[in-house]
């Protein structure tokens, strides 16, 4: 009869250990919770690659006084029409837009991810398309190693003046490492930088950051700066349709 308690009370054992190993394993980490369901590491994602809206490209829509009126008035609707985009798709920020084009400001959407090893907070709707351009890289760019230090990607403040909207404050902009990826035509400050100095037969060689990196970048819907006036090396913004970045089974 002791024998048989003893035999029953292992059983009873293994199972409530089995049990609570179960649940242990099913729970997610306390990392995996402050981070986002977004941020946790993933798998390589299958991605579709995709162009820039034209209307977002700031080239496409600012404004110049050697424009004719009516290219002007064109422009400006246009830069509206990227205002309306942006805010109905990742966030309504004070002076810009309309608050009932979106209820939530864009922290709303910000989740942190950690990407090339360094942590940063974006909107989640484009954290797969950093996914995307990541693995890329990472399969294309070995001839050219380069391992960043820094990144930039939400703001609560807009950094643009003129009546421009930073797309930092989307959460759908991304700086790496600002202090060796030069922006020459940003602000004064930046033309003092040695590589903004010196004359050069490529916008590639005013930054640290290989070219392989912006080539995979583009693939995915992102827009690389440096091909803007400012110069932007450092900067990609994910400028294509979020519904489209992952491919559908």
């Amino acid at each position: 009869m002791g024998d048989m308690r003893a035999r029953l009370a292992s059983v009873v054992l293994y199972a409530s250990a089995s049990f609570l190993l179960g649940v242990l394993v099913s729970l997610p980490s306390r990392a995996q919770e402050d981070a986002g369901p977004s941020a946790a590491p993933a798998a390589v994602p299958a991605c579709n690659e995709q162009q820039p809206h034209d209307f977002l490209v700031r080239g496409n829509w600012l404004t110049k006084a050697s424009m004719t009126p009516e290219e002007q008035r064109t422009r400006r609707a246009r830069a509206q029409q990227a205002i309306r985009y942006r805010t109905e798709q990742y966030g309504f920020f004070e002076g810009f837009g309309q608050a009932e084009w979106n209820a939530h400001p864009p922290s709303f959407y910000a989740r942190g991810v950690t990407v090339f090893g360094l942590r940063v907070r974006l909107n989640e709707r484009i954290i797969p398309a950093l996914r995307c351009a990541e693995a890329a890289i990472a399969a294309n760019c070995t001839a050219t190693p380069y391992a960043p230090h820094r990144l930039s990607g939400l703001r609560d403040r807009n950094t643009y003046h003129n009546g421009e909207v930073s797309n930092h404050v989307y959460g759908i902009a991304i700086d790496i490492d600002p202090d060796t990826n030069t922006c020459c035509h940003c602000v004064a400050e930046w033309r003092e930088h040695p590589l903004c100095q010196r004359e050069v037969a490529s916008i590639f060689e005013r930054m640290s950051m290989p070219e392989c990196w912006v080539t995979q970048f583009e693939r995915f819907g992102f827009y690389w700066l440096g091909h803007d006036v400012l110069q932007d090396t450092m900067h990609f913004e994910f400028l294509g349709d979020a519904d489209r970045i992952l491919a559908t089974p």
